[in-house]
């Protein structure tokens, strides 16, 4: 018996904040470990209620300058048939179509999301990238030249590893401005210390895509 493929499903977007002219978009990305067959993201799982509180925070803290939206995978986990890059893409494309040419965007993304949001920095329109406790590989490559980088990684997660993207953010440093912080005490889950997370990565992309504007006058 033969089974058939499953049904390819569309990433979404959801709108967190969108300004009428910003000036520049944030894509915040979720996490969650792959299930048996192509499991359909739930809006409700917890990988995904967990970016809510970052999302609204770099919103907040864009003061309305940015536009900010939350992006739900096609898929669990780490499809190798269509990775959450792949999603990324899908979403830049249509911040494209929604903005036009030229507006900034900034990656924000946890777990899988953030390795997602390493791996997608260089595309065109991506200025920074944020990576809270991201789950990273030795074989993983990007090209970030150019871009400003945030790796924010808990001292005690125990699923992603934080030697790996402490050895990845010194590899990107040889070619890219990447900052590295540990939150001492911090899990995989950015529960107990949810707003420092939620702080540096907000702050990171407001400054990357909207610095303040300069003083004019004594």
């Amino acid at each position: 018996m033969v089974t058939a493929p499953s049904p390819l499903i569309e990433p979404r977007l959801i709108d967190t904040r969108v300004p009428e002219r910003p000036e520049g978009a944030v894509l915040v990305l979720h996490g969650g470990a792959h299930r048996p067959g192509r499991t359909m993201v739930s809006p409700t799982q917890l990988s995904v209620l967990r970016m809510i509180p970052v999302a609204g925070r770099v919103a907040r803290t864009g003061r309305g300058r940015l536009a900010v939206f939350r992006l739900l995978n096609s898929a669990r986990g780490w499809d190798p048939e269509r990775t959450p890059v792949g999603d990324v893409r899908w979403a830049l494309a249509r911040l494209r179509e929604r903005f036009g040419e030229g507006l900034p965007v900034a990656l924000v993304g946890h777990s899988l999301g953030g390795r997602a949001a390493l791996l997608a920095g260089g595309e065109a329109a991506v200025r920074g990238v944020v990576a809270l406790n991201p789950w990273v590989y030795p074989s993983d490559i990007a090209n970030l030249t150019g871009r400003r980088v945030l790796i924010v990684h808990g001292t005690e997660d125990r699923i992603a590893d934080p030697a790996r993207s402490a050895s990845l953010a010194r590899r990107l440093g040889r070619h890219t401005d990447v900052e590295y912080v540990e939150v001492p005490g911090a899990r995989h889950a950015m529960l107990r210390y949810g707003a420092v997370f939620e702080r540096a990565a907000a702050d990171f992309v407001t400054a990357t895509l909207s610095p303040p504007a300069p003083h004019a006058g004594p």
